[in-house]
């Protein structure tokens, strides 16, 4: 019974990871094709389908697979209208909460957000209830291995907004504008970036208590399980 019980677990986990895997790549899929539609298919004319790409590759995903993606190939979305809209509103505790989202069905998407907020006692918003205490930018993120001093003191002679060093690796935030040339300059001295990633940093963050804690990460957890939902942001700041 013992060994069943084990094989058993094993079974489930992968049956999990598998879901979360699978998940993940719909959402990059998503992300791909609705980058292409707004951009075209130049990678260096086209940063955010740049970001997607490297996202694609970070998470394991292969060549063929963003290549049909961008070929616009795949049969969910030949004829499918993708949008890209982004929720606001706050959460528990009046925390602020941006959901960024790629949908092929508003209602669909729209009726998911709301129950959420209203099951975690938040608030769905109109736009611009809380977008301007968020900044929009590019992130890439590199491994903290190389030579500190001498990355750092390259990054500063490009058009870079803040560099942050944190738990093994070293994140340098940039403007939308500037992305695809502070990479070409970084990798041109040698630094090849791990992951780049389009995000909403909080201009100010607001402190929770362990209280509140739970609801909150119960509250992101809901969210970001729906397969429509790209990205959530906030401006909580956890206790350690």
């Amino acid at each position: 019974m013992a060994g069943h019980s084990k094989w058993d677990n094993i079974k489930h986990r992968k049956s999990a990871q598998n879901t979360k895997r699978s998940k993940l790549f719909s959402k990059i899929i998503r992300e791909v094709v609705i980058a292409t539609r707004l951009g075209g298919s130049n990678v260096s004319l086209n940063p955010r389908l740049r970001v997607a790409i490297d996202k694609a590759l970070y998470n394991n995903m292969t060549r063929d697979t963003i290549n049909r993606a961008i070929s616009r190939n795949i049969v969910h979305y030949k004829n499918s209208n993708i949008e890209n809209i982004i929720y606001e509103g706050y959460g528990p505790n009046n925390t602020a909460f941006m959901v960024d989202c790629l949908t092929d069905n508003r209602n669909r998407t729209i009726s998911d957000i709301r129950n959420a907020f209203a099951k975690c006692s938040g608030s769905l918003l109109v736009k611009g209830s809380v977008s301007y205490l968020f900044t929009k930018c590019n992130v890439l993120s590199y491994t903290s291995i190389i030579d500190e001093n001498s990355f750092t003191e390259t990054a500063l002679n490009t058009f870079i907004e803040d560099i942050q060093y944190c738990d093994g690796c070293i994140n340098v935030y940039t403007k939308l504008e500037n992305f695809i040339r502070v990479k070409k300059f970084l990798n041109l001295a040698g630094f090849t970036p791990l992951t780049t990633e389009v995000i909403m940093i909080p201009v100010t963050k607001k402190k929770i208590d362990n209280a509140t804690q739970y609801k909150l990460l119960r509250f992101i957890d809901i969210l970001e399980d729906f397969c429509d939902v790209k990205a959530v942001y906030h401006n909580c700041d956890f206790a350690d």
